[in-house]
């Protein structure tokens, strides 16, 4: 992780404040940037997420899907965690804690808007940083590699039908429309552009493209955050909490599905080097996916936009919390009677 990428945190609540003076003094050039749509695509908000997205996804080789059953107990385990555990606990965290324990203290009308934040925030598994938190565990760089190619394949496939039916069970409207354009424009063609650039460069063309457009990727994100910022400071301003009570369910949603994904792999027996990314990918999500999704289903000035916001905000801290956890329990990991038993036995199904 390089230095700038350390203090993310610390970048990112920069842009907070500086989205939130130009703001407010320059509101004509946000209100410019907010009309510059087509076929309901804010097109400069197009154009960062691909600076985002595609770099993130060079990094993925789908040819290890054909080792995907190498570690199959930690594939397993992160799969149920991902799809099948982890939209369904967030959509119950943001109806419990956005739509009955804090709804007094958040402005009505947003109310469905962060609920419907908080499930796209959770529904898209982490990309790119997962690799980042895997390396700091000491974790199986061939689980990580396949588990990500896994779950970008199923991600386009899934992400639309998961991320609608949890908003139709919140009774929140589904732009059908919007939901299918996003998953084509920021996921589908970021995936063939990423796979192309890895077949026509050779390893060196390819990591010098990679220390090309890593930088290029943040700088994209933190200026998408001072474009969201700059609509929703008034918002901001006149309630401060919004951020820290959006923050509750994200947070107790991350250490839920980590610890979950770290049981469960020492339950079946699953080696600590492939238990640890495993409980990373499980609680770990691909932000700037949901950024963009919830800007293109709901707006710059939403509070769906906002909710996942809040999530770039508190990744890093959270995650480096987690990474800190698995390596220090790492004795009793690998005291389990299971996790002994198949430390041995060949991982092949």
């Amino acid at each position: 992780m390089s230095g700038f990428e350390r203090y993310l945190t610390v970048w990112v609540f920069l842009c907070i404040v500086a989205g939130i003076a130009l703001g407010h003094f320059l509101p004509g050039v946000f209100e410019a940037i907010g009309a510059a749509e087509v076929a309901k695509v804010n097109i400069p908000v197009a154009i960062l997420i691909w600076l985002m997205i595609i770099p993130m996804l060079v990094k993925i080789d789908f040819r290890s899907l054909a080792k995907v059953g190498t570690y199959w107990r930690g594939i397993g385990v992160t799969l149920v965690i991902n799809w099948a555990v982890k939209p369904f606990s967030m959509a119950l965290l943001g109806w419990l804690f956005i739509g009955w324990l804090f709804r007094p203290f958040l402005p009505a009308e947003q109310i469905d808007s962060y609920i419907a934040g908080l499930i796209i925030l959770a529904a898209a598994p982490c990309t790119a940083m997962v690799f980042v938190w895997s390396n700091l565990t000491r974790g199986e760089p061939l689980f990580t590699l396949s588990q990500v190619a896994l779950n970008d394949a199923i991600m386009i496939v899934a992400f639309a039908p998961i991320v609608g039916l949890l908003l139709g069970l919140s009774a929140i409207t589904v732009p059908w429309d919007t939901l299918v354009i996003s998953v084509v424009l920021y996921i589908l063609i970021p995936v063939a552009i990423a796979q192309m650039l890895r077949l026509r460069l050779v390893a060196g063309g390819l990591d010098v493209l990679l220390k090309t457009l890593q930088p290029l990727s943040l700088v994209a994100l933190l200026t998408t955050l001072v474009l969201l910022f700059g609509f929703q400071g008034e918002q901001i301003i006149a309630q401060p909490t919004i951020i820290g009570l959006l923050a509750v369910p994200i947070l107790i949603q991350v250490y839920f599905n980590a610890g979950l994904a770290y049981l469960l792999n020492r339950v079946s027996g699953e080696q600590h080097c492939v238990a640890g990314p495993s409980a990373l990918i499980g609680a770990s999500n691909f932000f700037e996916l949901a950024v963009a999704a919830a800007i293109s289903l709901f707006g710059f000035q939403s509070g769906a936009a906002l909710a996942t916001v809040v999530g770039v905000l508190i990744e890093v801290p959270v995650m480096l919390s987690v990474v800190w956890i698995v390596n220090r329990s790492k004795g009793w990991y690998e005291s389990a009677p299971a996790v002994a038993r198949n430390a041995d036995r060949p991982k092949e199904i």
